[in-house]
């Protein structure tokens, strides 16, 4: 990576510092986000952070931590997009050309909504500053400017004299008021989509009308589809984009065959789950004369079908990834594409983008070739039956296949050994009946054959990255999308460290978090009944992978340089990035290059909030489908661990199911619980019985709410 010079490099610290306004840092963690390892970078960065300091282009604090210097607004009044956080406080996100959050006190809410945008007065600003870092902005809204449109889902109800709906979503806090004749025939105890039409006063509730009826609250296809409403997630493609699907060709035209590596007489093959139904990647994998292998990662060439600018263009951009829900997939393409045309089916031609990486069996990176391929599958297996050749040896491509899962036990040792961190956090699945109810929750296994496609894939990003971000000869840097995740936040470090020791581990963060020290960890808590919730915490105390045009590379997998390549089917990000590497290939003008480095920002930023959409939305479609389950199930006995303390009960998770729910302190009725907030425990006055998160204990399913999506327990006393 070439240095960059004084000028690029105060650019590039503008920038840092303008998306990070409200934080101050130490050089060394700037050197570190910014991608500088080299001595002749860390001391030019500090020499620039003095020069724009004395010039006051940014701040300089206590203990020698850098940061924004923008000017004040030049009103008190700012506006931006109101976010309801806890306690029914909210944080305003402000809008161009501000930069920054105003903490809104609960009682400074005014009539505003969750997801408005809103004008924000601000307070006077405290002059006090702890460890040299700004104290927040502090506001409170004076004006709505525009409700937000996204819809409010909540159960319809009926009072004496009117009617009202209790949104889902708790950060809306008010119920809403619906005038007869806006029910739109509305029945109580429905779950309904509603709009607000008029909120004047906080003295009042706001009122607005049904625009949907989903069924009968608590009905699992009622509350399944309330989740893709509340996330507003796109149940159906728009005419535009169907009509666009519809006049793409079924066969590959000779003339784009002609333009392409032709490896249909290639062995690969797919590797994918059971239920898979599109299939982004196929692997193969060769020995070379002299002992080393050519593996290839074969991936979906999407970007020949989804033109940039088109229809169907802007709706991928527009749904960022498909949404996995516990019961059905919301895909970011039409069926035609994902499921069939760029589907790597097996037996069929398929257009891919190919990277081949030439090993030693040592898993020694000597050389890659990316390129534009045509291939044809000779096989699918699912993950149980590529394992079941790993054990055996025998079956299809067995000997391919060995040497496969070779390779990549190699490969994750080397990751290891670099510093890689492995959370191996498990995950459940759903079995169903004829009326779509789970039957079954099963625990995913992790196989080895999940770990060759993962390690697979891994490099394959690895190499892409690698081969933009590093220039060649006299080449200048391109503009590119990265997958980074930082450094861990130092504060959420001491919770993790604090959590880990109460349960018997240790974690030594002296100097930051080490990814030696973590690996010890997660390697100590392997296969014990608490792996799976200190897995969690560790995952929660991680600051959150993002894509970014900024390479500041990928903490938790130890990488420098990272990105996403592997499934441009149902992730946009690995589509752009199959267009920019076809670009790069043929040469990219200075202009196209500046239009790039413009857009590339919005893209990143819609991209990561997709995915949080995504995440979000599938964690509550798996809530829904837990409780569907132990509906089944109450006053049944499960063994279980304590995953949470605090003063109004404990959370436990069903250790076999993965299910969590809550033991409230008021149904712990044979005796009086003191909690103790540091040592996460809850401890009986007078029988000095102690629960601590981490412990093992007994539970009976007591009460389960379909509507708010909440299980109780309570303990089942030890037989003395």
């Amino acid at each position: 990576m070439s240095t960059p010079n004084e000028t690029q490099l105060k650019t590039k610290l503008l920038q840092f510092f303008s998306k990070h306004p409200e934080e101050q840092f130490k050089s060394q963690v700037i050197a570190h986000r910014l991608g500088l390892r080299e001595q002749a970078e860390i001391r030019m960065l500090n020499q620039v952070l003095n020069e724009m300091f004395q010039s006051k282009a940014i701040e300089r604090g206590k203990r020698k931590r850098y940061g924004h210097a923008a000017p004040p607004p030049v009103s008190q009044r700012v506006s931006g997009i109101l976010s309801i956080v806890k306690q029914g406080n909210g944080i305003v996100r402000l809008v161009a050309p501000a930069v920054g959050t105003v903490t809104i006190n609960a009682r400074s809410l005014a009539n505003a909504l969750h997801g408005d945008e809103v004008s924000v007065v601000l307070f006077a600003r405290s002059a006090e500053q702890k460890d040299g870092i700004e104290p927040p902005v502090e506001g409170e809204i004076v004006e709505v400017i525009k409700r937000s449109d996204r819809p409010i889902v909540g159960v319809f109800e009926k009072s004496k004299n009117f009617f009202i709906v209790s949104p889902d979503d708790r950060r809306h806090g008010r119920d809403v008021y619906i005038p007869k004749e806006k029910t739109k025939g509305a029945k109580p105890g429905q779950k309904v989509v509603i709009r607000i039409d008029a909120w004047e006063s906080r003295a009042q509730n706001p009122e607005g009308h049904v625009t949907e009826i989903l069924g009968t609250s608590g009905d699992v296809g009622a509350e399944m589809t309330a989740v893709a409403r509340e996330f507003q997630l796109p149940l159906q493609f728009p005419h535009a984009v169907l009509d666009e699907t519809k006049s793409i060709s079924d066969t590959i035209p000779k003339e784009e065959i002609k333009k392409r590596l032709d490896l249909r007489s290639l062995v690969c093959f797919t590797i994918d789950p059971e239920d898979a139904k599109d299939f982004d990647d196929a692997v193969s994998l060769e020995e070379l004369p002299g002992g080393d292998l050519r593996l290839g990662v074969h991936i979906a060439d999407v970007s020949h079908y989804v033109q940039e600018g088109t229809a169907l263009d802007e709706e991928a951009l527009a749904r960022g990834t498909s949404v996995y829900l516990a019961d059905e997939v919301i895909p970011m393409l039409p069926e035609k594409l994902s499921n069939n045309l760029c589907s790597l089916r097996p037996n069929e031609d398929r257009l891919a983008y190919t990277a081949f990486v030439t090993l030693t069996t040592k898993g020694i990176v000597k050389e890659h070739q990316i390129v534009r391929s045509v291939i044809h599958s000779k096989r699918r297996f699912t993950y149980e039956e590529a394992q079941t050749v790993i054990k055996t040896g025998k079956g299809d491509y067995a000997s391919v296949i060995r040497l496969m899962h070779e390779l990549s036990q190699t490969l994750l040792k080397k990751r290891m050994k670099e510093g890689s961190i492995d959370f191996d956090s498990t995950e459940t699945k759903f079995k169903f009946d004829d009326q779509g109810k789970p039957t079954q929750i099963i625990k995913k296994e992790r196989l080895d054959a999940h770990r060759l496609v993962e390690e697979f894939m891994l490099l394959a990003n690895q190499i892409v990255a690698r081969h933009i971000a590093v220039p060649k000869k006299d080449e200048g840097p391109k503009p590119f999308i990265y997958r980074i995740h930082d450094s861990p936040p130092p504060g959420k470090l001491g919770d993790l460290k604090s959590f880990v020791e109460l349960l018997g581990y240790s974690l030594n963060i002296t100097g930051g978090l080490n990814s030696r020290a973590l690996q010890k960890l997660l390697q100590d808590i392997k296969g014990k009944e608490e792996e799976n919730v200190i897995n969690e915490v560790a995952i929660r105390s991680m600051a959150k992978a993002v894509y970014s045009e900024e390479n500041v590379g990928h903490f938790g997998l130890g990488f420098q340089y990272y990105t996403h390549f592997t499934s441009p089917i149902r992730r946009y990000p690995d589509l752009m990035v199959h267009r920019l590497l076809n670009e790069y290939e043929h040469g990219m003008t200075m202009k196209r290059q500046q239009q790039v480095t413009k857009e590339l920002p919005d893209i990143c930023k819609q991209a990561s909030d997709r995915e949080k959409v995504a995440t979000e939305a599938e964690r509550a479609s798996v809530k829904v489908m837990q409780v569907e389950y132990m509906k089944r199930h109450v006053g049944d006995e499960f063994h279980a661990i304590i995953s949470g303390v605090t003063n109004f009960g404990m959370f436990v998770e069903i250790t076999d199911l993965l299910v969590e729910g809550l033991i409230r302190v008021r149904d712990m009725d044979d005796d009086y619980y003191i909690f103790d907030e540091k040592k996460y425990a809850l401890t009986g006055r007078k029988t000095r019985k102690r629960y601590r998160l981490g412990d093992k204990v007994t539970i009976r399913v007591a009460r389960v709410d379909p509507e708010e999506r909440e299980i109780d327990f309570t303990l089942v006393q030890e037989r003395r």
